[in-house]
């Protein structure tokens, strides 16, 4: 008989507090496109390939490398995911968003998931950084779909404050006090892999949508679904609408990132620093 999600979660958190002597993060990072060296602030005590835990999925995008990272920032411990996984790949929602199940059974108390995404508010400019204040579900697979278990969270969780008003405040509080330039708006998550036509960034526009992007929603949901606040942020590495002429291709998507890289790591190491859990 094929194992359940939760025994699979259980064995894979199991299998890294051996291999990590029970080290108890406090903080789980997603680290997306272009924004892997993140991980340089760590001040790693572990790290682990992807191919080593059990059931997780491996990463196949390139800017996406494959390890899961302990170690400490500023003082907390953090495990930091340097690669992500998503749907276009071909993984299921489940597959997708296993890492964060994983991540609470290790001890995390927050998210902070990072992402690179294509700006359809006109007042965004390519390499602004985005504090996510909202999402929108746009991807064709539900990530709760399926089998509930209680022990994860309730079968219809609440979603009226998807990413922290008060992490976020915080976060706004420290780029005003270095001087960074912050943008704030709604993040919407498609399934990809096709960067949007103009048509598709208008119609994000006109949904309600800032920015447009391929992973987190599915994350944030289940780091809800499971009681765990979410900082959200999002590298504007393109811009797109019905009158935006702007060809994006991956190598551009991950330059842009590189751009805005110093700003977002200061901010976040500043925000791990200054955070109460």
């Amino acid at each position: 008989m094929e194992e359940n999600l939760l025994v699979k979660i259980k064995k894979s958190a199991n299998y890294l507090k051996t291999v990590t002597d029970d080290f108890s993060p406090e903080i789980g990072v997603i680290l997306g496109s272009g924004l892997g060296s993140l991980a340089d602030d760590i001040e790693q005590v572990y790290s682990i390939d992807y191919t080593q835990i059990p059931y997780f999925p491996v990463s196949t995008v390139e800017g996406h490398d494959g390890q899961l990272i302990f170690g400490h920032v500023a003082g907390k411990r953090v495990v930091a995911m340097k690669g992500r996984f998503h749907f276009y790949e071909g993984y299921n929602m489940q597959e997708v968003t296993f890492p964060v199940r994983v991540m609470k059974f290790l001890g995390i108390k927050m998210l902070i998931v990072s992402n690179a995404s294509g700006g359809v508010n006109p007042n965004f400019h390519v390499g602004d950084i985005m504090l996510i204040s909202d999402h929108i579900n746009l991807f064709p697979e539900h990530p709760l779909r399926g089998t509930n278990y209680e022990e994860l969270g309730p079968r219809f969780p609440e979603m009226s404050e998807a990413y922290s008003h008060e992490l976020r405040d915080l976060f706004k509080l420290i780029a005003k006090e270095e001087g960074i330039t912050l943008q704030e708006g709604v993040y919407v998550g498609m399934q990809g892999p096709t960067f949007e036509t103009p048509s598709e960034y208008g119609m994000v526009r006109a949904l309600g949508g800032d920015a447009v992007g391929m992973s987190t929603v599915p994350e944030v949901i289940v780091a809800r679904h499971m009681d765990i606040p979410v900082l959200g942020l999002s590298v504007v590495t393109d811009l797109g609408g019905p009158d935006i002429k702007f060809t994006v291709s991956h190598e551009e998507v991950l330059q842009a990132a590189s751009k805005a890289e110093p700003f977002l790591r200061k901010l976040v190491v500043k925000f791990i620093e200054r955070v109460q859990l």
